[in-house]
């Protein structure tokens, strides 16, 4: 591997950490940075899966202020996060490359989107809360589980997916519910990594290169999203990933 593409994967890891502490979306960053280095899609999906996990546990750490008094809901969401990312990976493990490159610039997409709606997501929680309104258990539970498969599959837009959900289902502060996010990102990815750790291509050298970084962009995510307005960065990510759909699309 040469130099510039240990600078390039570097450089995405540390916004990929970064950029999922914010606001989410980070693989939209990660994943095509790991494709341009010459990795097949399914590999590279597999590697960013790695790469991005100690991204999530910088976050974690560093919001463990937020995180205070919500140990019982992650206790009572760890079990189906767990279930519905390893279906998600063994899912991925059964797809073909061939398969996987046609879909893959749809899912980016899809993720985009998902990241363009995140305010009005928030937005409408918000509403729900103000109106008193409270999701039964087992429709988050449902919805917990959908977006871990998606996570265990492919993973970009995972953070925004997952705290849209928890927006709408629980009623808390956005800053301990991003944490709360965290978390379940963490333990998805976890899930996730064992099993391609056993049966998936891992580029074990660009992970490493990459999950350094996410590790201290993750850090450096948590500072500035206690502080900075994201729409912004919301705005840079989403052109970014359609530029990448478009340029695997053609």
């Amino acid at each position: 591997m040469d130099a510039g593409t240990v600078a390039l994967l570097a450089a995405a890891g540390f916004g990929a950490g970064a950029v999922n502490a914010v606001a989410g979306g980070g693989s939209l960053i990660s994943f095509p940075a790991l494709l341009a280095a010459g990795y097949p899609s399914v590999t590279a999906n597999v590697t960013n899966a790695l790469a991005v996990l100690p991204g999530y546990l910088g976050g974690s750490v560093a919001y463990r202020r937020e995180l205070a008094g919500q140990g019982g809901r992650i206790r009572a969401l760890a079990l189906t996060s767990a279930f519905g990312a390893g279906a998600g990976a063994a899912l991925l493990l059964v797809t073909s490359n061939a398969l996987f490159e046609a879909v893959v610039p749809w899912l980016i997409l899809a993720a985009c989107g998902m990241l363009a709606l995140q305010p009005r997501a928030a937005a409408f929680a918000r509403r729900r809360r103000e109106r008193g309104g409270r999701g039964g258990r087992l429709a988050l539970h449902g919805a917990l589980f959908a977006a871990a498969l998606y996570g265990g599959y492919f993973g970009a837009g995972l953070g925004i997916m997952l705290l849209a959900v928890l927006g709408v289902f629980l009623e808390d502060d956005l800053q301990r519910l991003n944490a709360l996010k965290g978390v379940l990102s963490l333990l998805i990815a976890i899930v996730t990594v064992a099993g391609f750790a056993l049966f998936g291509p891992i580029a074990w050298d660009a992970a490493a290169i990459v999950g350094t970084a996410c590790l201290a962009g993750g850090a450096a995510g948590v500072r500035l999203a206690r502080r900075l307005p994201a729409p912004l960065l919301r705005a840079v990510v989403i052109a970014y990933g359609v530029a990448v759909a478009i340029v695997l699309l053609v």
